[in-house]
């Protein structure tokens, strides 16, 4: 079996790619990586040896474009689905973990009449995955009740460092690998309410912010551990007890798997406001907290410093279980 592994363009498609990739390896399956030089693909995977081929090829969305660039979005789109084609002859079978780098490897699949799975993130479906999911084999969503599995594909480390957290005495702000401003900012308005009450700070910026972000700790005078990204996140979420983040999919599923409850703050520009609607999610069952950006989120974020998290954190780690990249591996092996 030949497993041609498709998507990208933010973290949370890359992680779910990762995931499916280090099951495939515990099952000898060999896989082949079609991405995008665009977003955050090559420098996910570039230096990877999860994948026995990795393809980086021009594309860039279709659906925040406009006019002119729309058109060319879709030559270059068009482009490499040629090149997808041919790539794709070797292969049995195709999984899309979404995002704008799936479209040629998946219509190619498509074309070729070749099984396609498909893995959806958000409570919120995509616009790509709308359309291709009457032709795929099997479409994945946690939050779809058809879906033949229903829990979200999280690598084993963070099972592994899970714990049930109670008392919250480190704050991890989660930016992103791209930075969130908002939250960035929030940061620098609360450090020196939790330095006061002993709290302590890991912080990732996004590369773009970081300097910004250390020289305010600096004037603060406050010692918080900041980076821009890292490849190993999960080292990070292990030192903390409760978390401020965007709700992107994967890293929100990642926190319950870990017990770390959350402050959700939703990227406001998310399509289709999906961010919001996995963060919801929880939300509604008492689960997380949230606000939007302009909903003064320093103000919950305060409220919540003293609370018993244990409960939360129990709770949350029952929605997630290990192994589930690996069933929807067998599951393709299986036909």
């Amino acid at each position: 079996m030949k497993l041609c592994i498709t998507g990208g363009g933010t973290g949370g498609h890359l992680m779910i790619a990762k995931a499916l990739a280090e099951a495939s390896k515990e099952l000898h399956v060999k896989t082949v990586f079609i991405g995008s030089t665009s977003g955050q693909d090559i420098k996910y995977f570039k230096n990877s040896n999860l994948f026995d081929e990795k393809f980086f090829l021009e594309t860039t969305g279709v659906v925040n474009k406009k006019g002119f660039g729309k058109i060319k979005a879709l030559f270059k789109v068009f482009k490499a689905f040629l090149k997808s084609k041919k790539i794709l002859k070797e292969c049995d079978a195709t999984y899309s973990v979404g995002g704008f780098s799936a479209a040629p490897a998946s219509f190619a699949t498509i074309f070729l009449k070749k099984p396609l799975y498909i893995h959806e993130q958000n409570a919120r479906i995509g616009k790509l995955n709308s359309i291709l999911k009457k032709y795929a084999k099997e479409f994945i969503s946690s939050y779809d009740n058809n879906s033949p599995i229903k829990q979200y594909p999280i690598r084993d480390i963070f099972f592994e460092k899970a714990r049930v957290r109670k008392k919250i005495k480190t704050v991890i702000f989660l930016g992103g690998s791209q930075g969130a401003m908002a939250i960035n900012n929030l940061a620098l308005e609360v450090v020196k309410e939790l330095h006061v009450k002993g709290i302590k700070i890991i912080h990732q910026t996004g590369a773009n912010d970081e300097a910004r972000v250390k020289e305010a700790y600096k004037k603060a005078g406050v010692d918080v551990e900041v980076f821009g990204f890292s490849n190993n996140l999960v080292e990070y979420m292990d030192k903390a007890d409760f978390a401020v983040s965007r709700s992107g999919a994967s890293t929100l599923w990642e926190l319950c798997a870990m017990g770390l409850p959350a402050l959700f703050i939703p990227y406001p520009y998310a399509a289709g406001d999906h961010q919001y609607y996995n963060a919801k999610y929880l939300v509604d069952n008492n689960l997380a907290y949230m606000s939007r950006e302009n909903q003064n989120p320093k103000e919950l974020l305060l409220s919540v410093l003293d609370e018993d998290l244990e409960t939360k954190s129990k709770e949350i780690r029952k929605l997630t279980k290990k192994g589930v990249a690996k069933e929807m591996i067998k599951r393709v092996l299986n036909g």
